[in-house]
């Protein structure tokens, strides 16, 4: 039983930090659910469930406070679930860790970025045509890179919507809507080949929901937006040494 109680605990740190930069904590929580002992498809499958369940529970809040950009949201969404599978079909013809060392350099300018550079914000709410093209081009982006690696699309819709202008906030929102919806995608794939684990769901799924309620009253209450821009370029740090980690050990 200590396994799901420890499992439950991690789960509620890392998604309430998580969620105010608006990505999910599966990148983090597979590797310590393996740590645990937990299969690796099950892992896989239940990390991404929660990244589901945080970023569901995480977007009513936001929804409430209309952080959520839904005409860059959208286009986004629909656009990166389209050249998702053309991304994975194009790494099978290229060197992954090439890719993957390409994106940490990403990952280190995105988080450089979001710790010292300050975009000039937008002036006015985009118009729905802007919009769309902002949309889509940013789900082109991170629907063919994600699926190029294999990793998450939102650290690349954050910064990139921050750098294009959006308020730290809304950036973090939108994309936290959008990473149910690929985060889902995710899970049915890998639940066909495991079975769910009842007391490591039970403990998680508690965890997650409690962690994500947390990091999004924070987020809209308590957090100014320089204070989210610190948190997301301390993510994506983070998320590029683990990424460096796997590659040279």
């Amino acid at each position: 039983m200590w396994v799901p109680l420890v499992a439950g605990a991690v789960t509620l740190v890392f998604t309430t930090v998580l969620t105010i930069a608006g990505v999910g904590a599966a990148f983090i929580l597979i590797p310590v659910f393996l740590a645990l002992g937990v299969d690796v498809h099950t892992a896989m499958a239940t990390a991404l469930l929660l990244n589901a369940v945080a970023m569901s529970v995480a977007s009513v809040t936001f929804v409430r406070n209309r952080l959520v950009v839904w005409n860059v949201a959208v286009p986004i969404l629909v656009v990166a679930a389209i050249l998702s599978p053309l991304g994975a079909w194009v790494s099978h013809l290229l060197d992954r860790n090439l890719l993957l060392w390409m994106f940490v350099g990403f990952l280190l300018f995105a988080a450089l970025m979001m710790l010292f550079y300050t975009p000039r914000p937008r002036q006015r709410a985009a118009g729905l045509r802007t919009a769309l093209s902002l949309g889509a081009g940013v789900g082109a982006l991170a629907g063919f890179v994600g699926g190029l690696l294999g990793v998450g699309g939102g650290n690349i819709i954050v910064p990139a919507l921050v750098a294009l202008g959006f308020e730290p906030k809304k950036a973090s929102a939108t994309t936290s809507f959008i990473v149910i919806f690929s985060s889902l995608s995710g899970f049915l794939g890998h639940v066909s080949l495991a079975g769910m684990n009842a007391p490591l769901l039970a403990f998680t799924v508690a965890g997650s929901a409690a962690g994500a309620a947390a990091g999004a009253w924070l987020m809209t209450e308590k957090l100014r937006s320089r204070q989210v821009k610190v948190v997301i370029g301390i993510v994506l740090l983070a998320i590029a040494a683990k990424m460096a980690w796997s590659l040279v050990r």
